[in-house]
């Protein structure tokens, strides 16, 4: 199939599951985002990984911030920051400030201290939607291609997370896109 082709199947499909995940009344969205939560507190990969890189919910993507907020867990989070095409991670707990970027999404300040990828137990991604062979579809900035096709990351293992109804047979998929392992929605985690 043409380069063009799949990149114009990938903008319709990323517009379709964007409205289709903002028409989620609030009420709806929180209850499915809590279901994700306690389905990644009950997997074993979560539970053994002690630092966690996650991120801020943005677009009415699933809401991990439960987690982020149950000390009991006794999890170091880590969040990106956009710097030119790359993201850096940098630790962060409650209370401490957040900003939003050029895209309005939350992020801990650059003053707050980076993580490198030997400090990572394990990698929660955002998504659009997720297939079963781990493909993505992200927002189409290959930010989270770019990292993962970075060899240092490639050893940490990662879990997609997405709604169940954007967890797809199979996504059209270019050269550079890369998979995931674990695929978690409000219904299953699985391995890929």
């Amino acid at each position: 199939m043409p380069k063009q082709q799949i990149k114009q199947q990938k903008i319709r499909l990323r517009t379709k599951l964007i409205q289709q995940r903002r028409a989620l009344s609030s009420l709806e969205w929180q209850t499915k985002s809590d279901q994700i939560c306690r389905n990644l507190e009950s997997n074993l990969l979560f539970q053994q990984a002690n630092n966690i890189l996650a991120y801020f919910s943005y677009r009415q993507e699933p809401n991990l911030s439960a987690l982020f907020k149950k000390p009991l867990l006794q999890k170091r989070w880590g969040f990106p920051r956009c710097l030119g095409k790359s993201l850096t991670w940098h630790w962060w707990q409650t209370p401490q400030i957040l900003v939003p970027n050029k895209y309005s999404i939350l992020e801990p300040l650059s003053t707050e201290h980076s993580i490198e990828p030997e400090q990572v137990d394990l990698l929660l991604v955002p998504t659009v939607a997720c297939d079963r062979l781990g493909y993505r579809l992200g927002y189409g900035g290959g930010y989270y291609d770019r990292l993962l096709s970075d060899l240092t990351w490639q050893k940490i293992p990662t879990i997609g997370i997405t709604f169940e109804f954007a967890y797809l047979d199979k996504l059209p998929v270019e050269t550079w896109d890369m998979t995931l392992n674990h695929i978690c929605t409000e219904q299953i985690i699985s391995k890929v």
